[in-house]
């Protein structure tokens, strides 16, 4: 289970003593889930009215942030192509796995300054991930391009004789060069005649054909009549060779750009990981006081409810916080009301966000 459920409850007389209600409602015998406390520093509250802007904006930046931590995983797993079990040890916050990095969270004083106001604290995030986001397009644009131009002239090396590249089939002795009355023809012909053979896969052989210039259009005729098939193939040395090389230059530039690449995708996912759970954290904040209201007095916690217990979990939580809302009642997820639109959020007598880290579409 990657699901994790960010709640927060008002304190009661002390914040531990909400605490303590929760670990004694949902650990112990019931087990519907492992808690750990969520740490948000004292953060500057400033105007009702900003709180209320903020907590609009603080939706939309969660979502983009998201976003761009799962395109990050993303293109880490498409880049790292045949070793896709090791995505996941490279996809680390701060050093450490994803489950480590929320359940022990620590505000990160240096990156976002808890002296500045909440709207600069999200702007500060919103500024880091925009250039995450616009670098990543540079850099998997840049190394798209070099792997399919690579991965265009690998097909043509490959597949049936009757399609693919030659140039490093045939050899110079296998042609009538430079006659002004002959012409070497090569033909694709099924494995069952002997002919000058130049190469042979499982399906067919490539003969080459010496004839008369003039004879070349019946050739083909008769080719065609017998399902031959001639390839349109002049030697020429010097393409032949400017093929060879471009395909070395691409391949070693490829291996030249992977390591950087891999190593940028580490870092970036790390910061856009980080920047998400700060996210979190200051629509936990924002939300509590505007619901709670001041002073500041709230606890932040962290549930991964056991799969099989979620709805119980969900009941659990629903007893013990629905006397904070009268109107929570009417509007419980467990519920379903015709025309009630919850939007992506599901409202709860308490706050509540989930963080969910299965980040990528496919199971490593």
């Amino acid at each position: 289970m990657t699901e994790f459920w960010l709640i927060s409850a008002p304190g009661e007389k002390t914040c531990q003593q909400t605490w303590d209600k929760l670990m004694g409602a949902t650990t112990g015998t019931s087990n519907l889930s492992i808690n750990n406390k969520f740490n948000i520093p004292d953060l500057k509250v400033g105007t009702l009215d900003v709180l209320v802007g903020l907590s609009d904006e603080l939706a939309k930046l969660d979502t983009f942030v998201e976003g761009v931590v799962k395109k990050v995983a993303q293109y880490m797993a498409d880049v790292l192509e045949d070793s896709r079990d090791k995505v996941q040890e490279n996809l680390l916050a701060n050093g450490v796995d994803l489950i480590t990095y929320i359940t022990r969270f620590q505000w990160d004083m240096a990156k976002y300054p808890i002296k500045q106001s909440l709207k600069n604290i999200s702007e500060i995030v919103s500024k880091q991930v925009t250039q995450i986001d616009n670098d990543l397009k540079a850099r998997a644009s840049a190394y798209n391009n070099l792997k399919g131009n690579l991965q265009n002239l690998e097909r043509k090396n490959a597949g049936s004789l009757l399609t693919r590249s030659l140039a490093d089939i045939v050899r110079k002795e296998d042609f009538v060069l430079d006659s002004e009355y002959l012409i070497t023809m090569l033909v694709v012909v099924p494995n069952m005649y002997s002919l000058w053979l130049v190469f042979e896969d499982n399906e067919s052989g490539l003969f080459s054909v010496t004839l008369f210039r003039k004879a070349v259009d019946d050739f083909k005729h008769k080719a065609r009549e017998n399902k031959f098939t001639v390839r349109d193939f002049q030697y020429n040395e010097e393409e032949m060779k400017a093929d060879k090389e471009e395909m070395a230059r691409l391949s070693t530039d490829k291996k030249k750009q992977f390591g950087p690449l891999v190593r940028w995708l580490k870092v970036n996912f790390s910061e856009a990981f980080i920047a998400w759970i700060h996210i979190k954290a200051l629509r936990v904040f924002v939300e509590s006081v505007l619901r709670y209201g001041l002073p500041v007095n709230f606890q932040a916690m962290l549930l991964h409810p056991h799969k099989k217990n979620m709805k119980k979990l969900r009941e659990v939580l629903y007893d013990l916080y629905k006397h904070l809302d009268s109107g929570a009642a009417i509007i419980d997820a467990s519920m379903d009301i015709p025309g009630l639109n919850l939007s992506q959020q599901d409202y709860y007598p308490y706050v509540y966000y989930k963080i969910d880290c299965s980040l990528l579409d496919f199971k490593v």
